[in-house]
């Protein structure tokens, strides 16, 4: 039996369509001031879930709601069960969108809306690929369990949950990163360090949306620093033209605004860290403020330091690539600064070295840990080798025509909690990834291409043996 998924799925592409827009026209961000026990990482993404839950109770799979944090669409029967983990959570949005980015739109064949991309277009274009198995009837010897969590963005509280009560598939994917595979995925090291303020000239400075997102934006008020202040502002931004400083003064205190360039925090260095550049700028602008430790910290040992050469920590694995740095949040707590920095780390790199590095700058910076605060992952790798990676590159190369191959990524998706886990797409090589910044969009063709791949990969992997 030959079965042609693109034209499956293309006479299903109405219904996708639609499915999808109702998904990410929820605000789906986290919100920890609005958490309740019937919501516990807020109302967005629990109506999220629900609304998934509903569709795919709708179209006839047995669903199941843990705490509203997470949740599965059952489809087929056997032994063994595949997984296909995503997420309805989205990263917070910011005031550089051009459009509503939770009224999705259609513009030049892409389609523009906070999630598109990240992660509930490649969520419906997977789950599109279970339905048509399903409404085609096809013989299937194992079970697929479609879970969806609710926090992959933050702490994972929803799929931690999950596991706690359900037992984890033997095998699966994350439609959450690229083609042609992801096989591997560094480490996370999350290191919050907190500063005592060393300068009553620095009033306040904050700056970040998420730690595993580029600051695209940054704020500073300063108060007595030199008359010359302008003009170094001026050659500042005259030297640094990816940047856009904007201030503004009342009496003695100056209000300095960066604008950068976020983007995810996997690949810091296409993106314009916004903290570290107005970091940099502040210790320009005073002698007293030059003092202050966590803008030298910033400033001068972690500014541009993508790699972590002068922070001390740089690493590379010929398979994983290198560590990478991310300053992502700058804030105020209890009267004093911190900054928490997301790290991306290759196997062969112990987190015990990068431990032993931060105390050590901590004598010279004056900072601390806060307790409790790190939520590391260790490195995660599924050999290309593998059953699993062999049939999913299989159907790609099959569906495109390009020769498939390993890959691993600074980021962390849901196919690292199954030992043989791996993330597959939706993003092509020739994709743009917008994921985690503002305009993010999916373009329609590559939806309707990921959602015909889905289908062939999940019913090469559940099929029986006779239909092989």
């Amino acid at each position: 039996m030959t079965i042609n998924w693109q034209e499956e799925i293309n006479n299903r592409k109405d219904d996708l369509m639609k499915d999808l827009f109702t998904l990410l026209s929820v605000n789906s961000v986290r919100d920890d001031s609005k958490a309740t026990a019937d919501a516990p990482v807020g109302p967005g993404p629990k109506e999220a879930l629900e609304v998934f839950l509903k569709i795919a109770d709708r179209d006839g799979f047995t669903t199941k709601n843990i705490d509203n944090l997470a949740g599965h669409a059952e489809y087929g029967e056997g032994d063994e069960t595949l997984g296909v983990l995503a997420h309805v959570d989205v990263v917070p949005v910011d005031d550089k969108w051009d459009t509503d980015p939770f009224k999705p739109e259609v513009r030049d064949e892409r389609i523009y809306a906070r999630g598109a991309s990240d992660d509930k277009g490649p969520l419906m274009a997977a789950y599109y690929g279970l339905k048509v198995i399903k409404e085609l009837g096809l013989p299937v010897a194992k079970r697929v369990r479609f879970i969806v969590g609710t926090d992959e963005e933050s702490e994972w509280k929803g799929v931690t949950r999950y596991f706690e009560v359900e037992d984890k598939p033997d095998f699966g994917f994350s439609p959450d990163a690229d083609f042609p595979i992801i096989n591997g995925e560094k480490g996370m090291y999350s290191a919050k360090l907190l500063f005592e303020k060393r300068s009553d000239k620095l009033v306040s400075f904050e700056g970040g949306l998420r730690e595993n997102m580029v600051p695209g934006e940054a704020h500073a008020v300063v108060t007595g620093i030199k008359e010359n202040a302008d003009q170094i502002i001026a050659d500042f931004q005259a030297a640094n033209p990816d940047i856009t400083i904007i201030t503004s003064q009342d009496n003695d205190e100056y209000t300095i605004s960066v604008e950068g360039k976020g983007v995810h925090a996997m690949n810091p260095s296409i993106g314009f860290n916004a903290a570290t550049f107005l970091a940099k700028l502040l210790l320009q602008l005073d002698d007293d403020l030059a003092k202050d430790d966590i803008l030298r910290f910033l400033g001068e040992l972690v500014h541009e330091d993508f790699y972590g050469e002068r922070l001390g920590i740089a690493h590379e694995d010929e398979i994983m690539g290198t560590v990478t740095v991310n300053p992502g949040l700058i804030g105020e707590e209890d009267g004093k600064l911190y900054t928490v920095l997301n790290i991306r780390v290759p196997r062969g790199k112990e987190y015990s070295e990068i431990d032993a590095t931060f105390a050590k700058h901590g004598e010279t910076y004056h900072y601390t840990f806060v307790d409790g605060t790190k939520t590391n992952k260790k490195p995660h790798y599924v050999p290309a080798d593998d059953p699993l990676v062999q049939t999913l590159l299989a159907v790609y190369e099959n569906q495109t025509g390009e020769k498939g191959h390993e890959r691993s990524i600074g980021g962390g998706t849901y196919g690292r909690l199954l030992e043989r886990g791996v993330a597959y797409g939706a993003l092509f090589p020739d994709s743009i990834d917008t994921m985690h910044q503002a305009n993010e969009f999916l373009a329609v063709r590559d939806l309707l291409r990921s959602a015909s791949i889905y289908a062939e990969a999940i019913y090469e992997l559940i099929k029986p043996e006779e239909a092989k």
